[in-house]
């Protein structure tokens, strides 16, 4: 069986039994960082071997772990934080074990995106994810062109070194929308800042950024379309 475990995303407590569980009895555990998960492993007394998987070998060592599938072996695939398969490893092993035929399930958990969107006081009943978007700023611009229209939720990843890039792209390209922008989830230092994208973009200018943010962008159109729904409500 091949099982993608969710793990913290900051805070330890919030990794489940199952999870635990999960890590105690399986043959093997796929790791985006040995070392990380080393770390978590070593903090709940669990002693079982690993290797790498990572995006820069995934392809590779998804046929290792496809091999071992195949002999009956179980495999847990964990990421450094957070769900396997979202803007980490585990896509295309999903994709190759059930070409196979092998079992494959997930034992859910913590996931950044879900808990930004909550948190962000933003529409959370329509969303697009777009995960990371591209490093270089003509490309980025692109990537953020393809929703500009969209009426829904728009979240996105970012590393503290290319948040300003993406808050300014995103006011040029999106407008100054409302936004949210989140940092530390589920850490002591937790911050969730809303406003528009102007308000937000001198925090990123101003201050030393660590870790890694989630920002999250009302679509196109939200304010006119909740009015909508009221009248539409109403009339009914």
């Amino acid at each position: 069986m091949l099982y993608l475990v969710a793990t913290p995303i900051g805070n330890l407590g919030d990794i489940s039994q199952r999870a635990l569980e999960t890590l105690r009895n399986a043959d093997l555990i796929a790791s985006e960082d040995t070392r990380h998960t080393g770390l978590l492993l070593k903090r709940f007394e669990i002693e079982r071997p690993q290797m790498s998987f990572h995006e820069h070998n995934e392809r590779q060592a998804s046929e290792r772990i496809i091999g071992l599938l195949r002999e009956g072996r179980s495999v847990a695939v964990v990421s450094d934080a957070g769900t396997p398969g979202i803007s980490d490893p585990g896509f295309v092993l999903v994709r190759r074990a059930i070409e196979e035929g092998l079992d494959v399930t997930m034992i859910p958990g913590p996931a950044a995106f879900v808990m930004a969107l909550v948190l962000s006081g933003l529409p959370s009943h329509s969303f697009t994810f777009r995960g990371f978007p591209p490093r270089k700023p003509g490309a980025r611009r692109r990537f953020l062109e393809i929703d500009k229209e969209s009426p829904h939720t728009l979240i996105f990843y970012e590393s503290p070194f290319r948040a300003q890039g993406l808050i300014e792209d995103a006011l040029a390209v999106l407008g100054d929308r409302r936004a949210a922008l989140a940092n530390d989830l589920t850490k002591m230092f937790e911050r969730v800042d809303r406003g528009l994208l102007s308000a937000l973009l001198p925090l990123v200018r101003d201050e030393a950024l660590k870790g890694e943010y989630v920002l999250v962008v009302e679509g196109a159109h939200n304010e006119r379309q909740t009015t909508d729904d009221e009248d539409a409500s109403a009339s009914e």
